[in-house]
């Protein structure tokens, strides 16, 4: 359906769906590690602008290709996860959302320390020569819109297809018992931190590969996108949707991003629309929207 969307949307609603596309994805990662591990973190902001500035810094300074530009973010992100891992892991609860929040905090002062290189809040904007690439003989131009809307969907679907088959899988169920009871699957012999590991390096690396795209497509980087805000909205997607549902974070970032986008348009509370809607969801629909439906009235879904 999102394929034959791409042929009826006007112009400014065809720009917007690849952009939900693409933080969708983000949301994605974001709900292996929240959804089906249960680790609230507050600072997922960091993995989505390790791969804004991986792709981005490597393509503006170093011009290099989209391809290996596209490939460095996506680098950035699983290392920067996988260090995050190895201290963050070490806490639990509240302590965790802490340092994780704490951690993020040190990459987005990061971004505005080194502003040579960042330019901080003005960001960059990346050259002419960074929006195409070749692809056998033939040239693929990010500037085209239905090229990166086919492109946003292409990573959207492959996103999607390697979470269903880690959630339908043996470490899908692991996750869940960490989830559910961290001390009983201890007991039955799991070694619940490195599940754990594999969970922030699984949600880390598909951040950072929204955060990639995102840079490419877009042409540019900025500190904003590694603010708490980010990490908020990616939290928020997920709880819309429904955590611990492949297709949830997809929902819940077309809603959430349409809800605003109309709000604001009416009021410069568009924040407090929101608010409300959260509200309802709270009372209605705890377990997100298709969370709720999957566990009333369809539970086949996925």
């Amino acid at each position: 359906m999102l394929f034959l969307l791409q042929f009826i949307l006007p112009e400014y609603h065809h720009l917007t769906m690849t952009r939900i596309m693409i933080l969708a994805i983000f949301a994605m990662g974001y709900n292996v590690l929240f959804g089906y591990t249960g680790l609230l973190s507050l600072g997922h902001a960091m993995f989505f602008g390790a791969g804004l500035y991986g792709a981005g810094l490597t393509a503006y300074h170093l011009g290099w290709s989209v391809p290996l530009a596209f490939a460095s973010g996506i680098i950035a992100g699983a290392l920067l996860s996988l260090l995050v891992g190895c201290i963050a892991l070490r806490t639990t609860g509240v302590a965790f959302m802490i340092v994780t929040l704490m951690l993020s905090q040190v990459a987005y002062l990061a971004t505005l320390y080194f502003t040579r290189y960042t330019r901080g809040d003005e960001g960059l904007v990346l050259p002419q020569a960074a929006r195409s690439f070749g692809f056998f003989g033939a040239t693929v131009d990010l500037t085209n819109p239905t090229t990166r809307y086919n492109l946003a969907l292409l990573l959207l679907g492959i996103a999607m297809l390697i979470i269903y088959r880690l959630v339908r899988g043996k470490t899908g169920r692991a996750l869940v018992a960490v989830r559910e009871n961290e001390p009983r699957a201890q007991m039955l012999g799991y070694n619940t931190f490195a599940i754990k590991l594999k969970a922030l390096l699984v949600s880390g690396t598909l951040s950072a590969t929204a955060g990639a795209a995102f840079a490419l497509m877009f042409a540019y980087i900025g500190s904003s996108f590694t603010t708490i805000q980010y990490s908020i909205d990616a939290l928020l997607f997920t709880l819309l949707g429904g955590p611990g549902t492949v297709l949830g974070p997809v929902l819940g970032t077309f809603l959430m991003f349409y809800l605003i986008d109309i709000a604001s348009q009416y009021t410069t509370a568009y924040l407090l629309v929101a608010g409300f809607a959260l509200i309802f969801l709270v009372l209605y629909f705890p377990k997100g929207i298709l969370g709720t439906i999957k566990h009333r009235w369809l539970p086949w879904l996925p």
